[in-house]
């Protein structure tokens, strides 16, 4: 979301603009970490090798790498910019309704898999869809200041389909779908979820278009064919909204999240993963990274707000 979920955590009033800095302005800017898309070198002993087991779509039989790009900053500057940031990797996920046919083109055109991110689980307020979507809002998720979405109802489902029906228009390679575990706080409404991803499913692939959900491990493994991707959240390092610091994952936890990126693999999904940690190059990522990739994860760290962007991958496929 180049005005997504992540951003509701700086209170920072959407769609604002943003103030373009050019030559040795912006040099400064990014060095001093003022852009709310921050660059770092990647780990410091350069990539890791992951060999990442085959997936059954022959599309992502390439991809070595990847970046979950829907901060503040990411789709800022003209389309060179967004490509000069952004095409180092195989695959991205972006904000799908900020992004602009010419951002998607510009990383195509480079060879880059460009993934369309959309919350089919909550209803964000922020959004241009709200007012359709508000009706079908639930009850609140204080974390990211967005609501839950009764997923059970027709009128729901039709606009989500109608939403990233417009998506796609703009020349994405597919959908990268949020808040489908949404279902394990409102188990009443897995199967308006269910029926909500194999629409969406059914619509990517009528398009020759590649379907990615994250998190909700027991569920996913249900929607496993329907899905091309799943990415799981805080595998080894996560954010805890309770005391806002960055916090290590307790291993009977990483363990499930682990079990479930290999049942994932094991179903032809090709598996990603994504950590939160305070500080770039530390210990801690450099940790999250041997975690996932030793299992074939494909793995990516940043700070809870997904704002911070390495200028290298943290990943090369293994020969």
């Amino acid at each position: 979301m180049a005005v997504p979920r992540r951003m509701r955590v700086t209170g920072r009033p959407m769609g604002g603009a943003l103030v373009v800095l050019t030559g040795l302005a912006l040099c400064l800017a990014l060095s001093l970490g003022l852009l709310g898309c921050a660059a770092h070198n990647g780990p410091d002993e350069g990539p890791l090798s992951v060999r990442v087991p085959a997936p059954r779509n022959e599309e992502l039989a390439d991809v070595g790498s990847w970046a979950f790009a829907i901060g503040d900053g990411a789709l800022e500057g003209p389309p060179e910019d967004v490509a000069a940031r952004l095409g180092i990797f195989d695959l991205v996920v972006i904000d799908g309704e900020e992004a602009t046919v010419q951002q998607i083109a510009a990383l195509a055109d480079g060879g880059t898999l460009v993934l369309a991110y959309l919350s089919v689980g909550t209803v964000e307020p922020w959004r241009s869809w709200y007012a359709t979507l508000k009706p079908f809002a639930l009850d609140q998720w204080g974390d990211w200041d967005e609501y839950y979405a009764d997923v059970n109802e027709p009128g729901y489902r039709s606009g989500i389909r109608l939403i990233a029906d417009s998506m796609m228009d703009k020349g994405f390679d597919g959908l990268f779908l949020d808040n489908v575990d949404m279902v394990e706080s409102h188990r009443s409404r897995t199967e308006g979820m269910r029926v909500l991803v194999s629409n969406l499913s059914g619509l990517a692939k009528r398009r020759g278009a590649l379907l990615f959900a994250q998190n909700g491990d027991d569920f996913a493994l249900m929607l496993a064919p329907l899905l091309d991707g799943w990415n799981r959240e805080e595998v080894t390092f996560g954010y805890d909204f309770d005391t806002a610091s960055y916090v290590r994952v307790p291993g009977d936890e990483r363990e499930a999240a682990l079990a479930a990126l290999e049942s994932m693999q094991q179903a032809g999904v090709l598996v990603t993963s994504t950590d939160y940690v305070n500080t770039p190059g530390s210990a801690d990522e450099r940790d999250a990274l041997r975690v996932a990739a030793d299992i074939g994860a494909l793995p990516y760290v940043s700070d809870v707000e997904l704002e911070r962007i390495p200028r290298t991958p943290f990943t090369r496929p293994q020969n």
